[in-house]
């Protein structure tokens, strides 16, 4: 069962309508809100400045765990309130999706820290054709004392970076709270994260699906007098547990970052120490490459092909646009791959024969001086473990494509 479908019947969900509730709204400002009484009536006031400036029909959808206040005073003033369990921050966005009734979507926090009246950018980014339009307090404007300076110069900056270089983006803040995507692609990205890495994996996934992409600048506020931060809620540990799990989404979803250049790199290192030296040593200089370079080479060979494939699973695995599925494919069909892999298995066996019968014919002792036999043997091996690894990745590989196919059906 979707994310969609388990939301829409969950009977712990209640939805509660303001009395001047809107028709056919064509934006959507979702938020989920945990006890924010103290902002919530500036918030949705800030919300219909926003939609009239912007000059569109919009709906407040406030997704509340709340035990103040806040659904009420929500309601009150004219949003719609989507009553949930505590869940986490991801969780509340997959609750909302069935009763998200606009095709764009604008979502932010409750607190006003961010600046919900000025909605126009976001809007003349989606009238232009965008799917998913970010928030960047670094283009904007951060009201002095509304970030810590941790956060400020190193969390953000650096974790922005490292996202850039893992996955080929040009973001400039990763972290905003303020973000547009439209409804179908919302929908499309399937979000799985229940906590608050979901803010990583919609940004991750808008890359891997390919999406329409830009940044407009936001601002952003400090905290009112008298609230405290969720993370201050929670303790000193909350923003490194936070930072922590949204590396770890970044991880994930780019693993083929740290696998797929990498072993390709090894592989080439790995196949130049072994295959040159099955003829015997090779004199470079003052250095001079022998069977224990060739050992070598079979470990990167095998350490390098056994990254490359992976990578490509990663790449299936993650692939919303279906290029790397064709590209894969197209690279390793699964009856050509298999007589590769016998191929290589019968040269193997064959690069081993001397060094077998070497063995025999000495009483099952082998030579203590190395000879040609010895690299053969090496280049053999190397042989065989390369085709096994290609057989087994390939299985791997087609049958990711064909559970990534049904799953995204469904």
């Amino acid at each position: 069962m979707s994310a969609i479908e388990v939301a829409a019947a969950d009977p712990e969900l209640e939805l509660l309508l303001p009395d001047d509730d809107v028709d056919d709204p064509e934006v959507s400002i979702v938020i989920p809100a945990l006890n924010e009484e103290l902002t919530i009536v500036d918030f949705v006031r800030w919300c219909h400045e926003g939609l009239a400036e912007a000059g569109v029909v919009g709906e407040i959808l406030i997704v509340d765990s709340s035990s103040d206040a806040t659904s009420e005073l929500a309601v009150r003033e004219g949003a719609r309130v989507l009553r949930t369990p505590k869940r986490g921050l991801g969780r509340a966005y997959m609750d909302a999706i069935p009763y998200i009734r606009g095709r764009w979507i604008v979502m932010g926090d409750a607190d006003c820290t961010y600046d919900f009246r000025r909605l126009a950018p976001f809007v003349e980014r989606f009238q232009a054709g965008d799917e998913y339009v970010m928030g960047s307090r670094w283009k904007g404007s951060i009201e002095p004392g509304s970030m810590p300076w941790l956060h400020q110069k190193l969390g953000t900056p650096v974790t922005t970076w490292i996202l850039n270089r893992v996955y080929s983006s040009k973001f400039s803040d990763i972290h905003c709270g303020m973000r547009g995507i439209t409804r179908d692609a919302l929908i499309r990205m399937d979000l799985q994260s229940q906590s608050w890495e979901y803010a990583s994996e919609m940004v991750l996934k808008s890359v891997h699906m390919g999406l329409r992409t830009s940044e407009v600048p936001v601002r952003f506020l400090k905290d009112r007098e008298g609230r405290l931060s969720h993370h201050k809620r929670s303790g000193w540990f909350s923003p490194w547990q936070a930072a922590w799990i949204n590396l770890r989404a970044m991880f994930v979803y780019g693993a083929d970052f740290f696998v797929l250049k990498p072993g390709l790199i090894a592989l080439a290192l790995g196949l130049l120490l072994t295959v040159p030296l099955v003829g015997g040593p090779i004199d470079i200089g003052p250095v001079t490459l022998s069977l224990y370079w060739m050992l070598l080479g079979m470990a990167l060979t095998s350490i390098g092909l056994t990254a490359v494939l992976l990578g490509a699973i990663a790449q299936v695995l993650f692939d919303y646009t279906g290029r790397f599925k064709h590209r894969w494919l197209r690279i390793l069909p699964y009856t050509r791959t298999v007589f590769i892999s016998v191929a290589l298995t019968l040269v193997g066996i064959g690069l081993l024969i001397p060094l077998v019968v070497s063995y025999f014919d000495n009483n099952f002792k082998l030579q203590s001086a190395i000879d040609y036999r010895d690299n053969m043997a090496v280049l053999g091996l190397t042989s065989i473990l390369s085709a096994f690894l290609l057989f087994a990745f390939t299985l791997l590989l087609h049958g990711a494509v064909i559970a990534t196919h049904r799953r995204r059906r469904r």
